[in-house]
């Protein structure tokens, strides 16, 4: 069963700004880094790697979530230089038993903060617009960067469904990253 607000109030992505990037509503060009990350092995995680077919497939359904469901992804660019750096967002496919917190960067920005600095942004947003007291992070087993990215923002593993059986779901209290702040 998909969770969906009771009134959608976004039917596209609002913008958000923390203190070193600007999350927006994904554009068709922010597609071709999604592209080269869905081809690469660092989609394995996703179930991929995947053609470009199936990324634009999968692209274009998250990006629909807006209108449809009132959240998404966000694209990820740096405030200062504008350029893009990934994405991070709330994603629910069917299949996902509740809203899923998600991200994934370019190549080059990996290891700098900014999927955090992201997941922390759009986790305020979230229990701001919606009144969520969690989301949830479904990884798989052997993601270990991103399994240490979801408890490094505070969430613990629990024993919940996830989007898969095997799923390592990682929660987080949205009441609680409030108060440490995410917007700039």
């Amino acid at each position: 069963m998909i969770t969906r607000p009771q009134h959608i109030t976004h039917p596209t992505a609002p913008t958000l700004e923390t203190e070193r990037l600007r999350l927006r509503m994904p554009r068709y060009e922010d597609f071709a880094h999604r592209q080269a990350f869905y081809a690469s092995d660092r989609a394995v995680w996703e179930g991929g790697p995947f053609t470009a077919e199936q990324a634009w497939r999968i692209f274009a359904s998250e990006v629909a979530q807006w209108p449809l469901m009132g959240f998404g992804p966000f694209s990820v660019d740096d405030r200062s230089s504008g350029e893009y750096l990934g994405e991070v967002g709330i994603y629910q496919p069917l299949g996902y038993p509740e809203p899923e917190l998600g991200w994934y960067v370019v190549d080059k920005a990996e290891g700098k903060g900014i999927a955090a600095e992201g997941a922390r942004g759009v986790m305020v947003w979230a229990h701001e617009t919606f009144g969520w007291d969690h989301l949830d992070n479904y990884i798989d087993p052997g993601n270990a960067r991103s399994i240490a990215l979801g408890l490094r923002l505070g969430g613990v593993q629990v024993t919940a469904p996830g989007a898969d059986p095997t799923d390592v779901v990682i929660r987080h209290d949205l009441t609680s990253i409030v108060q440490i702040g995410g917007l700039a």
